[in-house]
């Protein structure tokens, strides 16, 4: 747990802002010391230690990674969703609504066809054998009548969060126009945890948060490879951004 701690400490800091633990309304957090530090952490609990009643009915956003490599309108590689399935089947199962955001690419100049979710949408049903319904938008009065004419158990995505440069930005109005449907985040997107960006940092200002499966998973491998490896060790980091890289370090 200790372990834990320090690597969500080490996303909190590598952000020049509040990371995507930074401190939410208040919903089932601990407050543990952080190793070699004189100040307090909050770590949020998981979706696995919310009451059955804190899940059914609600309507959950839930950050994945589906950034998953495409050609033209096939995915390559459907790693990234697979590894997203047992949070959104968890939540489904457990009587909640649940939405799924995420952004793919770099889309420069607003909607770009081919980086749309649609091709994450399809894969995703097929994976939960289930449909998937896609949105046109991530924010905006129809998303918000999909989700509220939605029952529960039902999966919808949301199309590319980056469509919007406000996303990046992390612009106050986008967040809470994006978490106004919503009355829980889950973020399981462990390779975007530390960029202070709506889907990820921003909404835990407006919604109560807590982690996902994967996200969860993923700090369990690293508090095994540090805790139980053998010494010396040596780590490599990939990856093509070291300044975002550079604090965790």
């Amino acid at each position: 747990m200790k372990f834990v701690s320090a690597v969500i400490l080490a996303l909190a800091v590598s952000v020049s802002t509040s990371s995507a633990f930074a401190p939410a309304p208040v919903f089932g957090m601990s407050r543990v010391s952080a190793p070699s530090s004189n100040f307090e952490l909050e770590v949020k609990k998981s979706i696995e230690d919310l009451a059955d009643d804190e899940l059914k009915g609600k309507k959950v956003l839930v950050r994945c990674d589906v950034n998953v490599p495409l050609d033209g309108k096939t995915i390559t590689d459907d790693t990234r969703i697979r590894s997203s399935i047992p949070t959104v089947e968890f939540l489904a199962e457990k009587g909640a609504i649940v939405t799924v955001c995420s952004h793919l690419g770099r889309p420069k100049d607003g909607p770009e066809d081919k980086f749309s979710l649609a091709p994450c949408a399809e894969r995703m049903g097929e994976l939960l054998k289930k449909d998937v319904t896609l949105a046109p938008d991530c924010i905006g009065d129809e998303v918000a009548k999909i989700i509220a004419d939605a029952k529960e158990g039902d999966v919808i995505m949301l199309e590319n969060t980056r469509f919007y440069k406000e996303e990046t930005k992390n612009e106050p109005e986008f967040v809470e126009k994006l978490a106004a449907p919503f009355d829980l985040f889950v973020n399981d997107a462990f390779g975007t945890a530390h960029r202070a960006h709506a889907s990820t940092e921003g909404v835990t200002k407006f919604l109560p948060a807590v982690s996902g499966f994967l996200l969860a998973k993923e700090l369990e491998y690293l508090d095994g490879a540090i805790s139980g490896g053998e010494k010396p060790m040596a780590a490599i980091v990939g990856g093509s951004k070291v300044s975002s890289k550079i604090t965790v370090l």
